[in-house]
């Protein structure tokens, strides 16, 4: 199912979820939480709570004349180099495949880095002429229709659902509206439900890009989260690609990859990355994009004007950081935990399915809204509710509908006793479905 529509930016607040979810409950009474305190247990946002390791301060310490400075707005060279390194490890590319000089852009988180992307890539609408389209999973992350209003774009929506596996399958799209796509975004693993692409659906998304020349936003934002298999990169299935059409000898020297005019295997892609899920370090504010070496430098661009960098000892940290895996495997092991104790505490008298990835359970409840209140106010817990992250249709309805979307961000201990408390309220809301 597509949704078509245009977003008012002096109006944001119609779509934003948090707003939303702000108005929806402040005139219920709060319940007591099951904390001995009582206070309100917050699943609603995908903010992890357990603390990033303590080098992070210590390099941030260490750093500190950089206060002083302004950064450079691609980044630091030790830190675009780090974040190149853990690409080609992570991904297994050639050694150059990324170089930190053409391919990298250091941005203060993912959420920044989509905003000013999108005013990069979306060219603005001309008088007598229809609006550059912006093509979005349904239901997504807010920011993707936020950027999209900043730019005056059409949001365009493809329906992620059970159905298609949660992630939207943007090869059903009209060609009228493709050939008026400028940016398409596909988040894997996904946000909200958590489902991870395979490669042939990114290397089919790819060839899309490549047919109607439109930019792809890679959102891999939760990569490093997953419970058994590593996801799949873009940008490994772009080298797949590049192989396929200059041949194996190539990938010996990669100077075809990078130097040939006919043969760019980073054409139309931008992939994103952040250490705000990976390390737990949502307050650094530190990521970056790699990928199309052109709009690398046009959204560098667009930062110089609008942007104020990543400050210098925050990408000390970072480089520390993306050089460090042991603490992404203490992170990894503590959430497949926690999806553990949803699968045993949940699935006794509820439907629950464990995401590929991400951090959040996707729990179809019947009536994600009227879920949301009761758990509020019978339990004090706090949960985002699935139609608050959708695009309706015109019948009002929308895929996140039947859904809430809880953030299983705290240690295992906490996480078992908010999730009895969701039982419980579960088991008195069997009958509540999307109309009632």
């Amino acid at each position: 199912m597509i949704t078509r529509q245009f977003v008012d930016r002096q109006n944001l607040q119609e779509f934003h979820p948090f707003t939303r979810l702000r108005a929806l409950l402040e005139d219920i009474p709060v319940g007591r939480s099951c904390l001995e305190d009582g206070q309100v247990i917050n699943l609603s946002i995908g903010e992890p709570q357990t603390q990033p390791p303590a080098f992070v301060a210590e390099e941030i310490e260490k750093a500190s004349t950089g206060w002083s400075k302004y950064p450079l707005s691609k980044g630091a060279p030790d830190y675009l180099e780090a974040s190149a390194n853990w690409l080609e490890k992570r991904y297994n590319l050639p050694e150059q495949f990324i170089d930190p000089a053409k391919h990298l852009l250091a941005v203060p988180g993912t959420r920044e880095g989509l905003f000013m992307t999108a005013l990069t890539v979306l060219p603005t609408p001309q008088k007598d002429t229809q609006a550059p389209v912006f093509l979005t999973p349904n239901p997504c992350y807010h920011v993707y229709t936020g950027a999209a209003a900043a730019a005056a774009a059409e949001v365009v929506t493809v329906s992620a659902t059970k159905e298609s596996g949660y992630l939207p399958d943007y090869t059903t799209v009209p060609e009228d509206i493709l050939e008026r796509t400028e940016l398409c975004v596909l988040c894997s693993p996904s946000n909200p439900e958590g489902a991870v692409a395979t490669p042939q659906q990114i290397k089919d998304l790819i060839s899309l890009a490549r047919k109607y020349d439109f930019v792809v936003v890679f959102d891999e934002c939760y990569a490093e989260i997953y419970n058994d298999t590593a996801p799949h990169s873009a940008l490994e299935i772009a080298l797949e690609i590049a192989q396929d059409m200059v041949g194996e000898a190539a990938t010996e020297t990669n100077t075809n990859f990078s130097h040939n005019s006919q043969i760019d295997p980073l054409a139309n892609i931008l992939v994103f990355h952040s250490l705000s899920k990976r390390s737990s370090a949502a307050g650094l504010r530190c990521g970056f994009i790699a990928g199309d070496e052109k709009w690398i430098s046009m959204i560098n661009t667009t930062c110089q004007v609008g942007g104020a960098g990543v400050p210098i000892p925050v990408q000390a940290a970072g480089t520390r950081l993306w050089q460090d895996e042991e603490h992404v495997k203490e992170n990894r092991a503590r959430y497949k935990q926690n999806f553990d104790l949803a699968k045993k505490i949940l699935g006794q008298a509820h439907s629950v399915e464990i995401p590929a990835g991400g951090f959040c359970l996707w729990l179809d409840v019947g009536n994600g809204i009227e879920v949301t209140k009761k758990l509020w106010q019978e339990a004090g817990i706090r949960v985002m509710p699935g139609a608050f992250m959708s695009h309706a249709n015109s019948k009002g309805t929308s895929p996140g509908d039947r859904y809430i979307r809880l953030a299983l961000v705290y240690d295992p201990s906490f996480m078992e006793q908010a999730l009895l408390s969701i039982a419980n309220i579960l088991k008195e809301t069997k009958d509540i479905g999307v109309n009632d």
